[in-house]
């Protein structure tokens, strides 16, 4: 007996990472896109295609509203604004339906109000799904533990001239993650140098940001010792990358008991 297709419902088809998801989701094995929503107003709602023109037509009911379509589906995939994943958590919480958040630019305030939604049901929430991306965030950590406090670290990333966030949270998550290694404190952390800011303190940790053009997303970590340079990078060509990642994060999700998990938890399980 063959193994019930995960039915998934995709937020914001319109977008170019909602494109992305349903193309790739509706292509991956064991999975079917039952449903997507958009925002009110949409050429995308009331339309039994998905993202009218960017896409081949799929059987796909599309709505302003999540709630008018979870019931359907097993699993939500969500690469919104944070508002709206906070929002679509609460809805996937009242219908028990797992949920997979790529939206980047979460705040620690809108972190926190996935704990409770997280309660109900199972939520991987990453600012960044791609597989390779979370491995370099673990080698990172490494490289910080064993290089030691001898090397002054820095963090570089660039993107696309629409972002909207800087730094990217992919560049945060790398900063936590090295704070941790090092046994730094969050206040270490220095996104931006203006002007006469003296010598650079031994602990700081920089995280910088570039903006241009249609840079899918890079990410560069510097360990800069004296006499030698360690360059940890990782770069995305295609948002593809992030669809993998989703893909698999729904695919691990749909069978773990309520919580709040990262792309680490998967990762380490899959």
């Amino acid at each position: 007996m063959s193994t019930p297709a995960i039915r998934t419902v995709i937020t914001g088809v319109s977008g170019r990472m909602g494109a992305t998801l349903v193309r790739m989701v509706r292509d991956a094995p064991g999975f079917r896109v039952v449903g997507g929503t958009d925002k009110p107003g949409s050429a995308a709602v009331g339309k039994d295609v998905g993202v009218v023109a960017k896409l081949e037509p799929l059987e796909l009911t599309t709505a302003a509203s999540l709630a008018e379509i979870i019931d359907g589906c097993d699993v939500v995939i969500d690469f919104t604004s944070p508002e709206a994943s906070l929002e679509h958590a609460r809805i996937c919480a009242r219908a028990k339906k797992a949920l997979v958040i790529g939206t980047t630019g979460l705040s620690a305030e809108a972190k926190a109000g996935l704990l409770e939604p997280a309660r109900e049901v199972a939520i991987v929430a990453s600012p960044n799904m791609s597989i390779g991306v979370n491995l370099v965030v673990e080698l990172a950590a490494q490289l910080a533990a064993r290089l030691g406090a001898d090397f002054d670290v820095e963090v570089l990333e660039a993107h696309h001239r629409m972002k909207k966030d800087a730094p990217s949270g992919t560049a945060l998550l790398l900063a936590d993650a090295l704070i941790k290694a090092m046994g730094r404190s969050p206040a270490d952390v220095r996104t931006a140098r203006v002007g006469q800011v003296g010598a650079r303190p031994k602990e700081e940790i920089g995280v910088q940001a570039l903006r241009g053009g249609d840079v899918v997303g890079e990410h560069t970590v510097f360990f800069f010792g004296d006499g030698e340079r360690v360059e940890l990078t990782h770069r995305a060509t295609s948002r593809d990358q992030f669809g993998r990642g989703a893909v698999r994060a729904a695919r691990w999700a749909v069978s773990q008991s309520p919580g709040l998990y990262g792309m680490s938890d998967v990762l380490r399980t899959t």
